[in-house]
């Protein structure tokens, strides 16, 4: 197999790209670096298609290490013929590979095996031939042996039958044939072991629906109800068709002697053998694919979630509400330095008592006092227990103060409690508690998303769909890829930015980013990337990786601030010389839409400064927007003054919302009453079809949407984008 032009043909690009983007990973680089300042060498692909393309790559090496193993195996029984040898180098899949190695594998101690150690398999060619005139009781007399443990004729049929059903279940063509078959008329089916027992799986107590078509949600909510013993799951399939398939080819004539016997090993070989292995790899089958998608839809989730845009600018005031052990607060300023923290009781001990005012008036004071001394301009509101109480109180507070111009937003707590609890942060914040440690971190959240999200495990972050049902490795591995995509879009500043962030950059290990910040704080700021050198085990290579990725403001080069690697410096001021351009003005003028850079002729120029067309368009984007953060186009969050009830909404009301998570059947989205409204798919667009709701919705998008239905005793809210 040519894995280059396999997997072009599968992504549908060029083969001397894919082969490149292979040359580029072997040689030690990672996907950030070779899709940001390798253009050149892949033909512009994305970093996308790049990690699509470097996961094949270790499918397919790791198949044909698999296929020299199987391989060497079959040659060394001495069984290897051109035939097989050229169905080996054709299997495209493990799967396929396993189906043609099965019956040299070195089996466990089957019911086939012992009735060769019996003797039995020339009676079951026998019986294959199917040739035999006299009744096949006659031809078994011959096989009966005391001492091999064959005391029967019908002994000897039975192991001859055994025998049999393996030689068929072993059989490559049968396989495939069969699986191909259960794959395009099987029928998945759950049913209750407790038709009376109450859960949310109840809509799976009786259900049905083809193997072809089942959504992947479908099948993760089926296999949780079944792992928590709710369900019983199995594959309908017909099998008398499935008989007639192996009879095709296994039944050569209507022989009254040995036809009963081939029938009854079919029929074992396939209820006995065949048909439980290929259930359990089609419901693999399913589960993966299932978990593709749903891990597709997190990796969207996760980034829109990572790559909301900073507020910035502000002094954060993060308030972690909670009833009996009171609201936690901690004040950030603008660089996110805590500044102070408290506890404070202005909601009752729960939910159902009525509000302490001696202590409501105490966390009056402390708030404006705060407000007043640290210029508060900004409070973020966790969603969790006690959130809506806070919030009245909050808006009920700033009202009090003439002319306050403070805003509040809602700040989804999930994965604060994780972070709060981890060693990281008893490390960032040695003398604070968990409630402390968390009211920061809800402070944080909102000056900037991704340097504070990157600190907790995203599985914890809230945008996911059973993402505890799935393969965890997997999971992991292509989560881990969104934040590195994400923080190397963005940068991080050489400067501020903390060893959890920084351990995402291209080439920079944990070890490494605890070095960064270590010479950091004992040599003081960076003022050029070439300082990075000067960090313990940060070699030539993993500042190549890195160096363009980290941003330093203020600095001795002011291409240090932008996306330009150190190593096209050069061609830069090239190209703003030769363009007549002062360096120094061009990056101390304030930003504008019109282009300051402009190139005619991109090839032309290319040519002169020794780079290619690819580099120097990013370098012009970059000296045009020096410093630009790419999540500035992003939607920004709501900011609110007032407070809104569930009681408040009716049907009809046409409100501004946030998408909060994105699923296969719909999204849900913050309207601002602390339980999130449900778009169910069907009405998210009047003027098209929608196929899967992230191709109308990402999270983080501000939406407008009618209430359509309200359930106070459910907390269910129905919203609707076709306004």
């Amino acid at each position: 197999m040519n894995i280059a032009e396999q997997i072009a043909k599968e992504l549908e690009i060029q083969p001397w790209q894919v082969e490149a983007v292979i040359n580029l990973i072997d040689e030690g680089n990672t996907i950030p670096f070779i899709a940001r300042y390798r253009k050149e060498k892949h033909g512009e692909l994305n970093d996308e298609q790049i990690r699509n393309l470097s996961e094949r790559l270790t499918y397919l090496r790791n198949l044909e290490d698999r296929k020299a193993a199987v391989r060497s195996s079959i040659e060394e029984q001495g069984k290897m013929t051109e035939e097989l040898s050229k169905a080996i180098d054709q299997a495209e899949t493990l799967v396929v590979l396993e189906d043609i190695y099965r019956p040299y594998k070195q089996k466990r101690r089957t019911r086939a095996v012992v009735a060769r150690e019996k003797g039995l398999e020339p009676l079951a060619q026998t019986i294959l031939e199917q040739k035999i005139s006299h009744p096949l009781e006659e031809e078994a007399q011959k096989y009966i042996d005391a001492e091999k443990g064959v005391n029967t004729a019908s002994e000897a049929i039975a192991g001859a039958t055994d025998i049999i059903a393996e030689m068929i279940s072993d059989n490559a063509d049968y396989r495939t044939g069969i699986r191909n078959f259960t794959r395009k008329t099987g029928i998945l089916v759950s049913q209750a072991k407790d038709p009376d027992a109450k859960s949310v799986y109840e809509m799976y107590y009786d259900f049905q629906e083809p193997v072809s078509k089942i959504t992947g949600y479908r099948v993760l909510a089926i296999n949780r109800g079944e792992k928590e013993n709710y369900l019983t799951v199995k594959i309908d399939v017909d099998v008398k068709k499935i008989i007639l398939f192996i009879g095709h080819t296994l039944v050569r004539s209507n022989n009254p002697n040995t036809l009963p016997v081939l029938i009854a090993a079919m029929q074992d070989s396939y209820k006995r053998l065949i048909g439980p292995a290929i259930e359990r790899e089609i419901r693999n089958e399913l589960t993966e694919m299932a978990e593709d998608g749903a891990i597709k839809v997190f990796d969207k989730n996760l980034e829109q979630l990572l790559m909301q845009p900073p507020i910035t600018g502000q002094v954060v005031l993060g308030w972690d509400p909670g009833y009996a052990h009171g609201c936690k607060l901690a004040v950030v300023d603008e660089t996110g330095k805590v500044l102070d923290t408290a506890i404070i009781y202005p909601v009752p001990p729960s939910s159902n008592m009525k509000p302490n005012a001696r202590k409501m008036e105490e966390a009056k004071k402390l708030v404006k006092s705060w407000i007043s001394r640290y210029h508060v301009t900004l409070i973020a509101l966790g969603n969790g227990t006690a959130s809506r109480e806070s919030e009245q109180f909050i808006v009920d507070l700033l009202k009090e103060i003439p002319g306050c111009r403070v805003k509040y937003m809602i700040t989804n707590e999930a994965g604060a409690s994780v972070y709060s609890a981890s060693k990281l942060a008893a490390e960032e914040f040695p003398d604070f508690d968990v409630e402390q440690r968390g009211a920061a971190s809800m402070a944080r959240r909102v000056q900037d998303p991704l340097a504070e999200l990157v600190k907790i495990d995203p599985k914890a972050i809230g945008v996911g769909q059973y993402q505890h049902d799935m393969n965890q490795k997997r999971l992991d591995e292509a989560l881990g890829g969104v934040v590195e995509d994400c923080v190397n879009r963005v940068g991080v500043d050489l400067n501020t930015a903390s060893a959890p962030l920084m351990e995402h950059v291209s080439g920079v290990s944990k070890t490494l980013a605890k070095n960064i910040v270590d010479f950091r704080e004992k040599n003081g700021r960076f003022v050029s990337r070439r300082d990075l050198l000067k960090v313990p085990k940060l070699g030539p290579k993993a500042f190549e990786q890195c160096a363009g990725f980290m941003r330093i403001a203020g600095g001795s080069e002011p291409l240090d601030n932008t996306g330009v690697h150190p190593e096209s410096y050069q061609a830069a001021d090239a190209l703003i010389d030769g363009l007549g351009l002062d360096k120094k003005a061009l990056f101390a003028s304030a930003r504008t839409n019109e282009p300051r850079v402009r190139v005619k002729d991109y090839a032309t120029m290319a040519e002169k400064l020794g780079i290619g067309e690819p580099t120097l368009k990013d370098i012009v984007k970059e000296l045009n927007a020096p410093g630009r953060d790419p999540r500035e186009d992003m939607p920004k969050p709501i900011l609110r003054s007032d407070v809104l009830t569930m009681e408040d909404l009716k049907v009809g009301m046409v409100l501004k919302g946030t998408v909060r998570n994105v699923i296969d059947f719909g999204a849900f989205v913050d309207i601002g009453v602390h339980q999130d409204g449900l778009v169910h798919i069907s009405e998210m667009s009047d003027k098209k079809f929608v196929k899967h709701p992230l191709d109308v919705v990402s999270v983080g998008d501000v939406v407008d949407v009618k209430v359509i239905s309200v359930d106070l005793e459910k907390k269910r809210i129905g919203l609707s984008m076709k306004i």
